[in-house]
């Protein structure tokens, strides 16, 4: 058998067209424009990229969307003045900053400082305990992508096994935490791999799901999964330039000889990249609807 391809490209599209007619119904019924600004200390080009991309799509659901740059000397404490001024501006209801951060600035001061009604990343202290005691308000944006790939695609999360490979803050324990809730679109049994795992093959045979963010290229081959798995590849690594010189990107999963195993399997490009900016702007959207009390 061969995969079915679950494209992130076709569901964050679709995903962006609800969200889309969302915006304008708030503007017509509420006067209510969702607001983001994100926030990039220094040039880095990869980060150019990421924030252009998210202002990009801001724009194109109606976002009231502010792209602050800031020099790469810029001092802690001014950013965290900065931050503290759009905490109290109404117009703003989601703020990210852009990571990583110069080496002389604190990322945790900084993710601290965001007023958690306005965490759209879903990394502040108090947004990752609400998501613990099923209590989220956001869910972090990649974890998140990927629940609404498998949701969307038809895939059965309630009573299956899923397996995890790998524990990052930003994918690995939040798509644990989400999959295991008390709720729809989760109520499974979840196992969590990493590099301390002994004989992890032993866990990933068994997985209904299989989800791989393991920072490795290619670490998850065919033998390590069970016949008509669903296989989520986070993954996103460079192995490589075309003559043209455009980057050659594999994911963490073998994606050749996994899809002749697999029931379905998300391709990289194109998997659950894609999902990540689109569930930022869902963040935003109900960012401003809580301000506004709008249920």
């Amino acid at each position: 058998m061969t995969a079915k391809i679950i494209s992130g490209n076709e569901v964050a599209k679709e995903i962006r067209e609800e969200l889309k007619q969302e915006v304008a119904d708030l503007k017509e019924k509420h006067n209510l424009v969702p607001g983001l600004v994100t926030i990039l200390v220094g040039e880095d080009p990869a980060s150019v990229s990421y924030v252009t991309a998210k202002q990009r799509t801001a724009h194109e659901l109606g976002f009231h969307s502010i792209q602050d740059n800031q020099p790469a000397d810029m001092a802690e404490h001014d950013l965290l003045k900065l931050i503290d001024q759009y905490n109290g501006d109404p117009k703003i209801h989601g703020i990210l900053v852009q990571l990583p951060l110069p080496k002389h600035i604190d990322e945790g001061k900084v993710l601290y400082a965001i007023d958690p009604r306005k965490d759209v990343d879903g990394f502040h202290p108090v947004n990752v305990g609400k998501l613990m005691i099923g209590e989220p308000d956001y869910l972090p944006c990649t974890p998140a992508g990927i629940q609404q790939l498998l949701i969307r695609s038809g895939t059965k999360i309630e009573g299956s096994e899923v397996v995890v490979v790998g524990r990052s803050n930003i994918v690995g324990k939040p798509i644990a935490n989400i999959l295991l809730q008390k709720r729809e679109g989760a109520n499974a049994t979840v196992t969590v791999c990493h590099t301390r795992t002994k004989e992890m093959v032993s866990h990933t045979r068994r997985a209904d799901i299989l989800i791989v963010a393991a920072g490795k290229p290619k670490a998850v081959t065919a033998d390590m999964v069970k016949e008509g798995a669903v296989v989520v590849d986070v993954g996103v690594n460079r192995i490589g330039k075309t003559p043209e010189g455009k980057a050659i990107l594999c994911g963490d999963v073998d994606f050749e000889a996994v899809k002749e195993k697999a029931s379905a399997i998300t391709p990289v490009p194109g998997g659950v990249g894609p999902m990540t900016i689109t569930m930022l702007m869902m963040n935003t959207v109900k960012a401003a609807k809580l301000a506004a009390g709008i249920s």
